[in-house]
């Protein structure tokens, strides 16, 4: 507990002394600008007692915890990681005369995983193991085992590997309970760039974001609950941790938005809620089934509301199209009929509007997405409460599986 105090004022120390240039800064630039002006008298401030002043820990001792909390989270957690080697086939190329017969070429990649347990299942993202012919699974103290895929799934961008290992090499991660917290501390421990056992440090930036993974029968989908992060992550982070304060894994790092394909304070992890609740099942079953009603749609906008009657305030979830021969086309909820140009831009309207899933709440598609995953299955029967040319009603939804990206 000590520790974890002496880190919470450490990094509070550097968010102040940051604060403060800037700070200092702005008032020295609108200093040097402002007109010169008539002098004006103005009271002198009651001086500050020695004894009044709030004492600043010694930045000294406050580094030094600092340093001494990651060092300690950084040798609890990275003998959990691994770097992953994988060797694919290359589909590309010159085609020869006679070249049937040859081997294709073959294209090496990297990324990163961690141990689950001591059975010697290894967590990674799907993306990095695709299409892989050969993986290889090499531990923090460099020695090295060859790896198979006994269960992925690529609507998660998560994969699950098994090595045969000695079970002191085998040191399984510890899984965060709590959701992940804006502004809470970020340690990203991964394999940038082919460089294994690298830590950096940042926050969470933001959460609830979502993540385009791939796409149904014409419709997009996205992971939901992501976790922003300001921790550098770059190419090979793919598959790694992200972990608090506690050495806890709060999600896996898994993409970045970057213009130069490298870390730019931007990156992505998947959330430990949703990598507990997949994991589990691939070890099982080899694969996740994931609930699925069919439909495409948007977070209803004040715009949106406003274009289609509603109160500006409206929130939920507007369906813009039904699949045919969904759940949703089954049960008969109807898709946008119109279009509207908002901000410039075509805008389909007139659909559903989904406000509530089994009673929970729906305030954004994003919502939906979320609450569908976490809480339902397929083959469970669910009520959508809608508003429909204003009016509201429920209707009864058989979830099916979705079907495979």
């Amino acid at each position: 507990m000590r520790k974890r105090n002496l880190l919470i004022i450490a990094l509070t120390l550097i968010a102040l002394v940051a604060l403060s240039g800037c700070n200092l800064f702005s008032l020295m630039t609108s200093q040097r600008s402002e007109p010169q002006t008539e002098a004006v008298a103005t009271p002198t401030p009651a001086s500050v007692s020695e004894a009044d002043r709030t004492p600043l820990p010694d930045q000294a001792g406050v580094l030094a915890a600092l340093q001494d909390a990651l060092e300690t989270i950084y040798a609890g957690v990275n003998p959990s990681v691994v770097s992953i080697r994988v060797t694919q086939q290359s589909s590309g190329g010159m085609i020869l005369p006679f070249s049937e017969d040859l081997p294709l070429p073959s294209e090496e990649g990297a990324g990163s995983g961690f141990v689950w347990d001591t059975e010697g299942h290894i967590v990674t993202n799907y993306h990095v193991i695709e299409n892989a012919t050969r993986i290889v699974v090499q531990f923090s103290d460099s020695t090295t085992a060859v790896a198979s895929v006994i269960g992925s799934d690529p609507d998660s961008d998560l994969a699950v590997l098994k090595v045969e290992a000695p079970e002191a090499k085998l040191r399984p991660v510890r899984m965060a309970q709590a959701e992940a917290r804006v502004g809470q501390l970020a340690v990203a421990i991964g394999n940038p760039f082919g460089l294994g056992n690298t830590m950096t440090v940042g926050f969470v930036s933001a959460i609830g974001r979502s993540l385009a993974v791939g796409e149904t029968l014409g419709s997009q989908y996205s992971i939901p609950d992501i976790i922003q992060t300001d921790a550098p992550i770059n190419p090979g982070n793919s598959g790694g941790v992200l972990v608090n304060e506690q050495g806890e894994v709060i999600g896996v790092t898994t993409a970045i938005v970057s213009p130069v394909q490298a870390s730019v304070g931007i990156g992505f992890a998947i959330p430990a809620t949703i990598v507990q609740r997949v994991v589990p099942v691939l070890i099982e079953k080899g694969a996740y089934a994931h609930p699925w009603i069919g439909i495409s749609g948007t977070s209803l906008t004040s715009e949106i509301a406003t274009a289609m009657d509603l109160p500006a305030e409206q929130r939920g979830a507007l369906v813009m199209e039904v699949i045919a021969g969904s759940p949703a086309d089954k049960a008969g909820l109807q898709g946008s009929t119109r279009q509207v140009t908002i901000g410039g831009r075509q805008v389909a309207v007139g659909g559903d509007v989904i406000i509530a899933f089994d009673g929970v709440p729906i305030r954004s598609f994003d919502e939906l997405v979320s609450v569908l995953g976490a809480q339902s299955r397929p083959g469970q029967t669910v009520t959508l409460t809608v508003l429909r040319d204003g009016a509201e009603r429920d209707i009864r939804l058989t979830l099916q599986e979705r079907p495979k990206s």
